[in-house]
């Protein structure tokens, strides 16, 4: 803002220098207004339309500190210059310290003016710096929030494409006679249904770059023990995991694993309506590491020899494991079978 266009208030009770500062500073191209004391300052700046204060340090009640105090409360402060006595350096190192832009010592003469309305520049030339620093960093924070709201909105209309597309392929499959073909429709549907619980979860997540994989795991098993056990399967799921975040390609990718896994374990662990107890569990082992298990108590499968069904499954095990940079390992577990997969956070 250039000196011809900005008000400047001069809050001092000593009406010469009030006088001299209209007339010097007027010249320059400043429209200066006079407050004879704290209190019709304040009053002034509260009216709006300041762009600069001349503050002197002694005021018929209190000294030009006090003003400094009480203008923290305003919602907007105009840039302060504030006067010193000539030597008064403390008093000026305070004045800093509480919120003027600037200072200038008192000293008689031209001298005097020069650096004031240098200060004043100064002074209004920050101040204009600083607003287009927080206009940008207004204008870069609703450029996020736009996105996020639309990154919310695309995950919401991707769990909704998918639903229906997991909705049609189950209307497909109770449309079929061949049972093998009704099975691998119901497992191209809990595929599907596990990437689109991955969406639901961050339309309804403030971060959308990570997934809460406590929550999510959850309601996945939940859903997949409904649906198996509704295709005639009698095991039930045992969930132990902690709550912590996995970032949101991961659990992609986890949450396919996780789903072929258990239903492996309920199609071949316990096949027909045998009872029996799937174990999945999913800790962090390291700041940066996490272990993903499933285990059974069925019939024994330790990861070698013919597959069982298609081995479709197991491709795609085995691809996902890739994605995240690590593989499936089988333990020789003394019954049933175990499954671990440790990846990187």
């Amino acid at each position: 803002m250039s000196g011809g266009s900005a008000n400047v208030l001069h809050i001092d009770d000593d009406p010469t220098l009030a006088r001299l500062l209209q007339r010097a500073l007027g010249r320059r191209g400043y429209t200066v207004e006079n407050a004879g004391s704290s209190e019709a300052g304040m009053a002034r700046v509260r009216e709006g339309g300041i762009d600069v204060v001349v503050l002197d340090h002694f005021l018929p009640t209190g000294t030009g500190l006090d003003f400094l105090e009480a203008a923290q409360a305003l919602p907007q402060i105009p840039p302060i210059v504030y006067l010193t006595a000539a030597a008064d350096t403390s008093v000026a190192v305070a004045a800093l310290k509480a919120g003027a832009a600037d200072y200038v010592a008192k000293t008689g003469g031209e001298e005097f003016i020069e650096l004031l309305e240098s200060a004043i520049a100064q002074a209004l030339e920050k101040a204009r710096l600083q607003r287009e620093h927080y206009r940008a960093e207004k204008e870069v924070r609703d450029a996020r929030d736009r996105a996020e709201l639309l990154l919310h909105e695309v995950n919401h209309r991707v769990a909704n494409s998918l639903a229906l597309v997991a909705s049609l392929v189950s209307m497909q499959a109770r449309s079929i006679s061949e049972p093998a073909v009704r099975t691998v429709l119901g497992e191209i549907q809990s595929r599907i249904s596990a990437i689109a619980a991955v969406h639901l979860r961050l339309y309804t997540s403030q971060d959308v770059s990570a997934v809460e994989i406590s929550d999510y795991l959850t309601s996945l098993l939940h859903d997949l023990e409904l649906t198996m056990q509704e295709a005639g399967h009698a095991a039930t799921i045992q969930l132990a995991v902690k709550q912590f975040k996995i970032s949101t390609d991961k659990v992609v990718s986890l949450g396919v694993i996780v789903t072929e896994l258990v239903t492996n374990a309920f199609k071949y662990a316990y096949p027909g309506s045998r009872s029996g107890e799937i174990r999945v569990s999913l800790q962090q082992i390291a700041p940066q590491k996490a272990e993903l298990k499933v285990e059974d108590d069925g019939i024994g499968w330790k990861g070698q020899g013919r597959v069982q069904g298609t081995g479709f499954g197991s491709r795609i095990i085995g691809a996902l494991a890739k994605n995240l940079g690590s593989s499936v390992a089988y333990a020789d577990a003394s019954k049933g079978c175990a499954v671990s997969l440790i990846f990187d956070l």
